[in-house]
């Protein structure tokens, strides 16, 4: 099979967890003694904490929230109808009896799967629902910005995310809003026994945003553009009382069984991700083959390895088959990077350049392979309002007029 079968894309230039594999460029890393990641000490806590005991404590957490809501609703639940947001309405809705709103932010990016998965969430669980959706014209520029101050295309669905579910809770006077994955599940950030980022107002801004709106502002981006985008105050925080927290501190987090769950029983519908081996991360979305793109430029690895990483944490895959995985996957140049470059008008030389800003110091010497992509995508990859738009417009004259010739 060759000496390099089962090595890292990028051999011994890099420290790798014994274990899993995670590379040391992976934000927040952080090895023990015998090289083994915090990702994989957390996953190993998983099986020593007592499960039964989070989930009364997570029942007493939601008691104080029925008891200190001032309205027709104690929780906020940011959806995206994605496989995560689609079970924690489940549980806390179906399962805890609370009274759920459900809240989006919507990128604008969203692809055909995931609007079906959304809408169909929402008709099944029977819950309200709130939706702000920010003008394309804002989001491409947006999309622009992102990508020379964080080095990847999302930030407005990073900071979006963030701050409207607070919007929402503080105006609604809403005392809960519940998030899916602990930032302990896999990201090496934090662990189970040792959590070192709490949710606060800032959370988002920390873990994925890394700017705020007025960072954001240039040019071409006036600062009041961003108000869907701004934090509510620490003095409105403090006067709603609001509590935030991470369905997965409570309750033992599946990402693959809770998606077989949700498929199961309210026909959630995986699709085709690009830079992925799996089809349900990320599913309502058009663009997360740039987002996992430009994480392996500037990082050495994409979404595959990190799949992979999780399923050899599990004993599904040996550490050398995950590393072929992400060899053969993340370096695949994504089909929607040509959709990107047109809203944006970069060439692709110019992301390129930019993007070799954005490495980190031990890659900062490395030119990364970039390989063409093997397969075209099952899922048309333009957001699916426009291809709504697409459907129902009609150049016919009378077609247009429609049967408004009716006798008055």
């Amino acid at each position: 099979m060759g000496e390099k079968f089962g090595k890292p894309l990028l051999g011994d230039r890099l420290q790798y967890c014994t274990r899993c594999g995670m590379p040391e460029t992976v934000e927040k890393i952080a090895f023990d003694d015998m090289g083994i990641c915090r990702a994989c000490q957390s996953a190993e806590q998983k099986m020593h904490i007592d499960w039964a005991e989070r989930e009364r404590q997570l029942e007493a957490l939601l008691q104080w929230g029925r008891d200190r809501a001032r309205g027709g609703y104690e929780c906020v639940v940011p959806i995206s109808g994605g496989k995560d947001s689609t079970f924690q309405l489940h549980v806390l809705a179906k399962v805890h009896g609370m009274k759920c709103l459900a809240v989006t932010f919507n990128h604008n990016w969203y692809s055909e799967t995931g609007w079906y998965n959304l809408v169909n969430c929402l008709e099944e669980l029977d819950v309200d629902h709130v939706m702000f959706t920010p003008r394309r014209s804002l989001v491409n520029r947006l999309a622009r910005r992102s990508l020379e101050k964080i080095g990847d295309a999302c930030w407005h669905c990073h900071a979006g995310c963030g701050a409207f579910p607070l919007q929402v809770a503080v105006k609604f006077h809403i005392p809960l809003i519940a998030y899916g994955e602990s930032v302990s599940e896999s990201s090496g950030r934090s662990s189970y026994y040792e959590p070192t980022m709490p949710y606060d107002r800032e959370y988002f801004t920390r873990v994925s945003a890394k700017a705020t709106p007025e960072e954001m502002a240039c040019s071409y981006i006036a600062e009041d553009e961003l108000c869907p985008f701004w934090l509510p105050s620490p003095e409105e925080m403090e006067a709603a009382e609001l509590k935030g927290f991470h369905l997965g501190d409570y309750i033992f987090w599946d990402e693959e069984r809770q998606m077989e769950f949700v498929r199961d029983t309210y026909g959630w519908k995986e699709t085709d991700i690009e830079g992925a081996f799996k089809g349900f991360k990320s599913a309502e979305c058009v663009m997360p083959g740039v987002h996992d793109f430009t994480c392996y430029l500037k990082r050495g690895y994409g979404r595959s390895s990190w799949q992979a990483f999780t399923d050899v944490r599990a004993g599904l895959l040996t550490r050398e088959e995950g590393f072929e995985l992400g060899k053969s996957i993340d370096p695949q140049r994504p089909e929607v990077l040509d959709y990107y470059l047109q809203i944006t008008g970069y060439s692709e030389e110019e992301f390129r350049e930019i993007m070799a800003r954005h490495r980190v110091p031990p890659l900062q010497d490395v030119e990364l392979p970039v390989l063409p992509k093997d397969h075209p995508c099952r899922e048309r990859l333009l957001p699916f309002a426009r291809q709504l738009v697409e459907k129902h417009r009609t150049t016919h004259p009378e077609t247009e007029r429609g049967s408004s010739s009716h006798e008055d």
